[in-house]
Parts: C-alpha cells; structure tokens; sequence
C-alpha cells in the first residue's frame, strides 16, 4: 500500500515523501502512530499543494543539512576496542559509539540519523548519516585493537631493563678493577712496617 510519511523514518523515507509499505506494517504502525497517511487522491493532491507553500521552507532545510553533511568531509573515525586473538571484538561498535567518538570531534550528531550494521570485528566499515533527503554522507569507521600500543609499551619496557642492565655490569666493571689494587696496596703496607726493626 502507499503511503504518504509525516515524519522521517529511517530506513523507509523522508517527511512528505509517499512510499509503498506491507499492509500489515502500514494499518498497524504507520497509520496508529500518526507517522503516515493512506496516499489517497485527494491525499496527493493534498501534498502537493503543500509541498508548494513549503517549497521555500524545503530548500532552507536542506541548505542547512548540506552545511552539517560539511563538517563531515574528509572525517574518518579509527575506534579502539578490545578483541579476541581472532580479531573478534568484545562487544559490538553501534551507532551510539560512532556518534560519541564524533562529539569528541566537536560534531554533534544525533544517533538516530546514523545507520550502520553493527561492528564485530576489525577492519574498515561505513556508517551513513542521514541529513535530509538526498543529502546523506557515508562515514569510514575502522575499528582496531586497543592492546596494541599497550603490547608496544610492554616491548620497550621489556628492552629498557637489558640496557639498564648492561650499563650497570660496565659500572661494575672497573670498580672490581679497581678492588685488586686496593688489596695488592693492603698486602705491601705490612711488609714495610716489618722491615723497619731490623735497620733498628
């Protein structure tokens, strides 16, 4: 059945846009819920007549989504998470996360405009944020493994104790030089000391 949406859907179509849903999901759902009307002639003709009164209005909107689909240009997003030795991770990256990690960058997007299959794994993947009618914008996500720069901490932490190590055998190493002089100086002192009573 058509229908004519009176809000944004996600996933189906856009404010004012007539689309052909099941009708169980159109009488149950969209129809109940006010978020669309049966697309009737006189329904139609209805639309029409506002989409031309809000033509002005229409333009203003998308004008303002294509300036926030700009603040995305050239954004990648590169998420930690912690993985399985299988690159599974533990956990799933959504588009909550992909929404928190944009507000880091200082752009506000709602997670409800954002669509994405969930990710379970590392590798490269895409979000779509939806803006406006045909002003949408895919989104590279690449999720990695957060233990690697820990492992790589771990790898100099473990190399800095063999330095350490050899600069102290080097330290050591002339003060056991420095030992046998010392004893051979004690071993010569007695000597003398007896050889005094006999020019007595």
């Amino acid at each position: 059945m058509e229908i004519i949406l009176k809000e944004d859907i996600i996933g189906l179509g856009y404010k004012n846009e007539i689309v052909n849903v099941k009708n169980g999901y159109g009488r149950n759902y969209l129809i109940p819920t006010g978020k669309g009307v049966i697309a009737s002639e006189s329904a139609k003709k209805q639309l029409a007549e506002d989409l031309k009164q809000q033509a002005a209005k229409i333009a203003a909107a998308k004008a303002e989504a294509e300036k926030r689909a700009a603040q995305l240009d050239g954004v990648e997003l590169v998420i930690p998470a912690k993985v399985s030795a299988t690159g599974v991770t533990y956990g799933s990256v959504n588009a909550n996360i992909v929404a928190e990690e944009l507000q880091k960058k200082g752009i506000e997007i709602d997670r409800k405009i954002i669509t994405m299959h969930d990710i379970k794994k590392v590798g490269t993947f895409e979000a779509t944020v939806h803006f406006f009618k045909d002003v949408e914008v895919k989104l590279p996500v690449t999720v990695v493994a957060e233990e690697e720069p820990k492992q790589a901490a771990e790898e100099e932490e473990a190399e800095a104790p063999a330095e350490n190590a050899e600069a102290k055998a080097e330290e050591a190493a002339p003060a056991e030089q420095a030992a046998p002089a010392e004893e051979a100086k004690a071993e010569e002192a007695p000597a003398s000391e007896e050889e005094a009573p006999a020019e007595a």
